[in-house]
């Protein structure tokens, strides 16, 4: 089925929190989700390792550049949705991973150093358009967004990004405590105490409408593309 890469080279630009928000919100539908979890931080790996019996999410761990297609291959045969969370470094698995892919998501906090990370994704995908004939839909997903403020630099982000012809998901994920909480919790987003935690129920909305956004953009059967772009 659909395999979706999150991919930004600048770390702390929320794609883990994306990651885990849509990957839970998938599951919570019913839907069977496989997350591979490459970065060598482990966030979601650790996670899962520690999240509550309830929780019906596979994650795959200790992932390597020769492993990589293997596990999207085998594991797409399973799952309704195969997501990939990229290190937030440069990396040869990009490629390989992009190459896979049915749709890129690129998170981008609203600062010049995420749009620059950012970039650097998006001249692979134009690479592999204008090289190879291979096009690889795409998005932005804006990140950790004030509610209340549009800062210069996310405006300087979005202009950037127009500049570039690149599709914005209208969606934003909004900077919220309950998404913060999610790896302290160990659960997923429905299950938090909304006692406990400020603001949950638009937590929520958001993660839905996110959610919802995103499968939208993905064919109705995923039919991955094998490249040899890595």
């Amino acid at each position: 089925m659909a395999v979706i890469t999150f991919a930004n080279t600048k770390g702390g630009a929320g794609k883990t929190t994306a990651v885990l928000l849509l990957a839970s919100e998938l599951a919570r539908r019913g839907l069977r989700v496989c997350v591979i979890d490459t970065d060598p931080q482990r966030w979601l790996s650790k996670w899962r390792d520690n999240a509550d019996h309830r929780i019906d999410l596979t994650v795959i761990t200790y992932v390597s550049i020769t492993t990589l297609q293997q596990h999207v291959l085998d594991n797409r045969k399973k799952f309704d949705h195969v997501i990939v969370d990229l290190p937030g470094a440069q990396s040869p698995l990009l490629a390989t991973a992009v190459g896979l892919s049915n749709h890129v998501i690129i998170p981008v906090q609203g600062s010049t150093m995420d749009a620059q990370g950012a970039a650097q994704v998006l001249e692979l995908l134009r690479y592999l358009d204008d090289r190879a004939g291979i096009k690889i839909p795409h998005s932005v997903l804006l990140s950790r967004v004030n509610s209340m403020v549009t800062t210069r630099a996310l405006l300087a982000a979005k202009a950037l990004l127009a500049k570039r012809d690149v599709n914005v998901l209208n969606t934003p994920i909004i900077e919220r405590a309950a998404f913060r909480d999610m790896f302290e919790f160990r659960g997923y987003l429905h299950m938090m105490n909304p006692s406990q935690v400020s603001n949950l129920d638009k937590a929520l909305q958001n993660s839905m409408a996110y959610a919802d956004e995103v499968l939208r953009l993905l064919p109705a059967q995923g039919t991955v593309r094998l490249s040899s772009a890595a």
